[in-house]
């Protein structure tokens, strides 16, 4: 049996009526809020879904078609290996950087790493910081992340077994990604992009709620919201954040949890909990004030609403600087904000017409799909079930180790014949020179 100790897990079983039978090894906070988006549409269709999520035994003899993971970490990887199963991933992040540079050609000339902060179009220091920050993280994911599993992998699979290999194995690569707000780079036949799968249109707001809305009049209402993750800001923060609203003439939204800021204004309503995507898509609402999650942008460019961004952890501070790119947020150090240039960003966004047209512009990109991007998510699924895998979709390229992916091995082939050519053009020389003087002697 697979280590049960190292992946503690119980099965909540979702039945449908017919359709495939899936596996579903998930990551909790906003990635199962993802996840969690696309299971309630394969049920909706008639699909089996299990869910593997906390401590407990499970039913090895299941005859499930494939599994569905987010791979950020790898214990779905590693049981789709042990199971045999055909691989889906839902994904954005792995290991130690974006999924992307997992699979396709990610030039650090012009593809930013990970936390960098720069734009697709770096000047020669920037080439050489993001060249660095590249080389670190592989150096992380071969020291650190990688030998964690392999006791693992020695124990339960074949000799050779390795975590790249399983993971480059994966069938279809689900991004949760969209180049409207992604840069353009290189991809992969297998990769396919559902950025914004998780959006839908705005549903009516609870009476009182949207009562409040109503009565911020022409003036409209700011939106703050920082995530699932972040529970608190430090009080400080808070009070500046608090001051700063107090100065408007918009009515606040702002999904809050800690202790009532004492300088907290009517025009402010405090929320533990708040709709959000059904108040980005209210004709009142005219900014969000975010962290920078995925899902929040996602959300704002799908219901065409400018963002003054607050970044704090993780990809938030990457997110904002492509938003900001596009001319559709501005951003503030949440380390260094006071309420003068809070209000100021505020004020910027709100009466500055081309952060609302830029992100309109976004919108209007965004859904003009064929498909949507929920509905692509699925297609491909049910697609993987069909053929009972994707295999030729994935590139061989994959497979390689890193001296052959780079032709390392070829080169040092090259200039091995090259010293060869050249150690013989120079004997002969020599041996030809060392002839002349020789027959020269003798005459």
């Amino acid at each position: 049996m697979l280590g049960l100790h190292l992946i503690p897990i119980v099965i909540f079983i979702v039945h449908g009526c017919s359709g495939g039978n899936i596996l579903v090894v998930p990551v909790d906070g906003s990635h199962w809020i993802n996840m969690e988006v696309i299971l309630r549409e394969l049920q909706s269709r008639g699909h089996q879904v299990t869910v593997l999520r906390s401590p407990n035994s499970w039913l090895k003899s299941t005859r499930f078609d494939l599994l569905l993971t987010d791979p950020a970490f790898p214990t779905g990887v590693i049981l789709a290996q042990y199971l045999k199963l055909p691989m889906i991933y839902s994904v954005r992040w792995i290991n130690a950087g974006e999924a992307h540079g997992e699979l396709a050609p990610s030039p650090p000339s012009y593809i930013p790493a990970y936390n960098s902060l720069f734009s697709d179009n770096m000047n020669f220091l920037q080439r050489t910081l993001n060249l660095l920050r590249y080389l670190v993280s592989i150096l992380i994911e071969e020291v650190f992340i990688m030998p964690v599993y392999s006791e693992l992998l020695h124990r339960h699979f074949p000799p050779g077994a390795d975590l790249r290999s399983m993971q480059h194995s994966a069938d279809i690569w689900l991004m949760r990604v969209d180049f409207v707000f992604e840069f353009p780079r290189p991809t992969m036949p297998n990769m396919v992009y559902i950025g914004g799968f998780q959006c839908r249109e705005a549903k009516p707001l609870p009476t009182e709620l949207e009562a409040f809305m109503q009565s911020s009049g022409e003036q409209g209402v700011v939106v703050m919201s920082l995530g699932t993750l972040v529970s608190a800001l430090p009080k400080e923060m808070t009070e500046v954040i608090a001051e700063a609203f107090s100065r408007l003439p918009q009515k606040v939204v702002w999904r809050y949890l800690g202790h009532r800021p004492s300088n907290l204004a009517n025009n402010t309503l405090l929320l533990e909990w708040l709709p959000q995507n059904d108040l980005l898509g209210h004709p009142k609402t005219r900014v969000f004030v975010a962290h920078g999650g995925t899902n929040g942008l996602y959300e704002a460019i799908y219901h065409g609403v400018p963002v003054l961004g607050l970044p704090l952890l993780f990809d938030q501070f990457d997110n904002l600087v492509r938003l900001k790119g596009r001319g559709a947020a501005r951003v503030v150090d949440a380390s260094a904000v006071n309420v003068e240039d809070f209000v100021e960003a505020l004020r910027d966004v709100l009466e500055n017409p081309s952060y609302r047209d830029n992100i309109q512009r976004l919108s209007r990109l965004h859904r003009d799909k064929p498909l949507s991007p929920l509905d692509t998510a699925v297609f491909w699924i049910e697609y993987v079930i069909r053929n009972k895998g994707a295999a030729h979709l994935r590139s061989a390229g994959a497979s390689l180790p890193w001296y052959t992916y780079h032709s390392v091995d070829v080169g040092i082939f090259l200039l091995a014949l090259g010293v060869a050519f050249l150690w013989v053009l120079i004997y002969a020389c020599r041996l030809c020179h060392w002839s002349y003087r020789t027959k020269s002697k003798v005459e």
